[in-house]
């Protein structure tokens, strides 16, 4: 069963690539010219005081941050200066992590899969592999913006100050300079960045290469051997790299906070919107008559996924939130604190992400209703945008946040991107039956009995 990518949906894909662009262009404008105004950011102090000088920062640093005619001393504008040219790339960042988080997370879904001989979800693979193939895409987007870090040509990551480590500097930090030695380096952290991308994309490419074959040779069981054993070998890659990457590209936008389970809190969030995705994307091709065989006892096994993995993000997100706050240690209270300030709606994801999912997903019949599926699937991943951005934009811009044209416009162009990605080079160009697989029967006659 094949699918044509449909000239409507094309279009519409394009649209946003194209609107997204302009609006984009709009945001960066706009941000030229707060760069351009000398009085942008006193002004934004003088009226938001509590925002810029809230308990969320330290005596120590007051006391080693005076302020200079009674609003911010010349180094600390510096660095607010440096958030406030930060905006358009912050902006990029967070759909874009997200977007290829996605991806991975779906290549990370099949390969489970494949190893755990699972034959529900076989009617559903080729939908996980269209999805996957936003990889290389997503990886190239993503590394442009760690290049120009390290290149400086951004300053996203305040670790990248030389002065930070120069022990006889006035600006030397003991505990960056420290992490510095060990992972927090330029040349260390750029070659990992590359490794994540390039792992994924050899992955994504061996494994989809290996499902055709399979096809090919109707169900060859050496064929068949070979994919179990990549599945496994990229799930323990996906283990090793999706830590590191939380590490290197967002808890690190925060050098002086740590989270001994941040790196599974991340990976949940983009896994759960891959689900989503993979739920939405079935919906259409069912109803577009090239997904015959996805009926709702698919659907529902997908839906339960994404109720029972929201509930686990729950879970890690109230564990790493309540065990720090009720500790009250500085370098690690600090992080919420200035999220509760500066982010008037940082509670508010909870609603999008536990409690709507909790209360209209929790019913077995629920989760066989397509169109209401379908539009959860679109709230889980918007949530999901939401709780990225409040991990990225305040440690990257500060109280310098807006969502206005940069974040639209990063949204729209990113969304584009992945739709006209996953259904050009993906989902159309994929036998959508995954027919050489030994348990497509299975999936075929599958029935959920509840």
């Amino acid at each position: 069963m094949q699918y044509k990518f449909s000239p409507r949906l094309k279009m519409a894909s394009l649209i946003l690539i194209v609107v997204g662009a302009l609006v984009y262009g709009i945001g960066l404008y706009l941000n030229f010219q707060d760069k351009a105004n000398p009085n942008y950011i006193t002004d934004l102090i003088q009226a938001n005081p509590q925002e810029f000088y809230g308990e969320f920062q330290s005596a120590e640093f007051q006391k080693f941050n005076p302020k200079e005619d009674g609003v911010v001393n010349s180094y600390q504008k510096k660095i607010y200066e440096h958030q406030v040219a930060n905006r358009p790339w912050a902006a990029f960042l967070v759909p874009s992590y997200l977007a290829l988080g996605m991806a991975g997370a779906a290549l990370f879904f099949l390969s489970i899969q494949f190893a755990a001989n699972a034959g529900w979800s076989m009617v559903v693979t080729r939908v996980m592999e269209g999805i996957a193939t936003y990889i290389p895409v997503g990886g190239v987007i993503v590394l442009i913006i760690m290049v120009g870090a390290a290149l400086h040509g951004n300053h996203l990551y305040h670790w990248m100050d030389t002065s930070l480590i120069d022990v006889n500097g006035d600006h030397y930090d003991k505990y960056i300079a420290t992490k510095s030695k060990i992972w927090l380096n330029v040349p260390g952290w750029i070659a990992r960045s590359f490794i994540y991308v390039i792992l994924w994309w050899v992955f994504m490419v061996w494994i989809k290469r290996t499902t055709k074959k399979l096809d090919d040779t109707n169900g060859d069981l050496k064929v068949y051997s070979q994919l179990y054993t990549r599945s496994v070998l990229f799930i323990i890659v996906f283990a090793l790299t999706t830590p590191a990457m939380a590490w290197d590209w967002i808890m690190s936008l925060d050098p002086h906070w740590y989270s001994t389970l941040f790196m599974w809190y991340g990976m949940v969030s983009y896994l759960v919107s891959s689900v989503a995705a993979m739920a939405i994307i079935s919906i259409y091709l069912k109803r577009k008559g090239s997904l015959p065989l996805f009926n709702d006892n698919h659907q529902h096994d997908l839906a339960k996924f994404m109720f029972g993995f929201s509930l686990l993000w729950t879970y890690l997100w109230f564990a790493q939130y309540m065990l720090q706050w009720y500790a009250n240690i500085p370098e690690e209270v600090q992080y919420f604190q200035q999220r509760i300030v500066q982010y008037k709606g940082y509670f508010w994801m909870l609603a999008v992400n536990f409690v709507a999912v909790l209360l209209i997903m929790i019913s077995s019949s629920i989760k066989r209703r397509s169109t209401l599926v379908f539009v959860m699937g679109f709230v889980i991943i918007l949530g999901h945008y939401w709780d990225f951005y409040n991990q990225i934009m305040p440690a990257a811009v500060g109280a310098f946040h807006n969502f206005g044209f940069l974040e639209i416009g990063a949204l729209l162009f990113v969304a584009g991107t992945f739709v006209y990605t996953v259904f050009e080079y993906g989902i159309s160009r994929l036998n959508l039956e995954a027919k050489g697989h030994p348990y497509f029967h299975e999936s075929k006659i599958y029935e959920y009995p509840f």
